[in-house]
C-alpha cells in the first residue's frame, strides 16, 4: 500500500509514518517544517520505502500528482496549539481550511481516500459531561481568535462530509481528543510536555486558570492504532472520536508529573489573562464518547496517565543525554 502523510514530521504524523513503514508500506511525506521537524524522522530517513518532501501544501504544485498515486492520504497537516492560534489566527484559519480544500478536491478527482484529523475543539463551549459524534455544537465569538481554530477544524468536517455526500469520496474524519506522548513539544502550549519540561529543571509548574479543568490524553500510540483502523475501514462518511476513557484535572496533572519525575518543582496559577488574552475562553471539561469507534472497530486506548507521563520524561531526558531513569514497573497501571 502506498501513504501519503501531510504533517508527517510533525508529532503525531511521525508516529504514524513510522507505523506505516513497520507494515511494510511506502509512505510520502509532505511537511513545511514549520511546526514539525526532519529530527521526528531521524529514526526512519533512511528507509527506502520513505519519500520526503518539504513543501507547503497550499503552494505544492505537485500535490495533485502526489495524491493520484497512492491509496490512502492522512491529512494531518494543520496549525495547532493553544499559543499559535491565539498569535496568528489569520494563518490557523487559511492553513487548516485551505490546505484541507486542496487535498480533498484532489483526492475528489481520483477518488483517493482520505482520513482527515480534526479536534475535539470542535465541541466548543457544549456543557455535556460526555461529547458525542452527533451533539450539536456550541462555538464561541468571532472577537476571540481561540474559536476561529475550532471553526477552521468544524469546516475541514463539513467539508469532508459535502466531498462525500456530493462526489462519493471515501473520506473519514477522526476527532483526536488532547494526543500526547514522545516528540511533543511544549512550544505552542502543549501542557504534558510543558509542566514536564518545568519538572525535569525544578522550576515551577505555571497552571492556568484554577487547575480544576479536567482533560483526557490519549497516548500517540494509540491515536496512530484509530488512524490506521479507520483509514484500512470500508467506513466513509462519517466522523469518529478518538480519545481516552479517563480524565484528571490539570492540578491533579501537575502533582503527577511531580510524582514521576521526582521533581521539587511546585505548582503556581497563572491568570487565563496573563498567560493568553483577556477574555480568554476555556472549558471545564471535554471528555469523549468513543462507544462508536470500539463498536466498529474494536479501539480503546491502552496506556494510562502515568503510562504517557512515563514515556515523555524518558524522551525528554533521552534527548538531552541525561538517559532514561523512569521507574514505573508496570504499564497501563491506573494512577492514584
Amino acid at each position: 500500500m502506498r501513504c501519503l502523510v501531510t504533517g508527517g514530521a510533525g508529532f503525531i504524523g511521525s508516529h504514524l509514518v513510522e507505523s506505516l513503514l513497520g507494515k511494510g508500506y511506502e509512505v510520502t511525506v509532505i511537511d513545511d517544517l514549520s511546526t514539525g521537524s526532519l529530527s521526528n524522522l531521524s529514526h526512519v530517513r533512511s528507509n527506502n520505502r520513505l519519500e520526503f518532501i518539504k513543501g507547503d501544501i497550499l503552494v505544492l504544485p505537485e500535490i495533485e500528482y502526489l495524491v493520484s498515486k497512492v491509496d490512502c492520504v492522512y491529512h494531518l497537516a494543520a496549525a495547532v496549539g493553544v499559543d499559535l492560534v491565539i498569535r496568528e489566527p489569520v494563518r490557523t484559519i487559511v492553513t487548516n481550511v485551505n490546505c484541507t480544500e486542496r487535498v480533498l478536491k484532489a483526492a475528489s478527482r481520483h477518488k483517493t481516500r482520505v482520513l482527515i484529523a480534526s479536534t475535539s475543539e470542535v465541541y466548543g463551549k457544549s456543557i455535556s459531561d460526555v461529547f458525542s459524534e452527533d451533539d450539536d455544537l456550541l462555538i464561541g465569538p468571532p472577537l476571540r481568535s481561540r474559536w476561529g481554530y475550532a471553526c477552521s477544524k468544524l469546516l475541514d468536517e463539513f467539508y469532508s462530509m459535502a466531498f462525500y455526500h456530493e462526489t462519493s469520496l471515501p473520506v473519514i474524519v477522526a476527532r483526536l481528543f488532547n494526543t500526547v506522548g514522545p516528540r511533543q513539544t511544549g512550544r505552542y502550549g502543549m501542557v504534558i510536555p510543558r509542566f514536564i519540561e518545568s519538572a525535569l529543571k525544578n522550576e515551577p509548574i505555571h497552571v492556568f486558570g484554577t487547575g480544576e479543568q479536567s482533560r483526557c490524553f490519549c497516548h500517540v500510540k494509540d491515536t496512530v492504532r484509530a488512524l490506521i483502523s479507520l483509514a484500512e475501514s470500508s467506513v466513509s462518511g462519517d466522523i469518529f472520536n478518538v480519545g481516552s476513557n479517563w480524565d484528571c484535572t490539570i492540578n491533579q496533572l501537575a502533582k503527577r508529573i511531580i510524582v514521576r519525575s521526582g521533581s521539587r518543582s511546585v505548582i503556581e496559577h497563572v491568570s487565563y489573562d496573563k498567560a493568553y488574552a483577556p477574555g480568554f475562553d476555556d472549558m471545564m471539561r471535554r471528555f469523549p464518547d468513543i462507544s462508536k469507534i470500539k463498536k466498529a472497530f474494536n479501539w480503546e486506548p491502552s496506556n494510562l496517565l502515568d503510562d504517557i507521563i512515563d514515556d515523555v520524561i524518558c524522551d525528554m531526558k533521552n534527548m538531552k543525554g541525561k538517559g532514561c531513569f523512569c521507574t514505573t514497573p508496570k504499564r497501563g497501571q491506573r494512577s492514584s
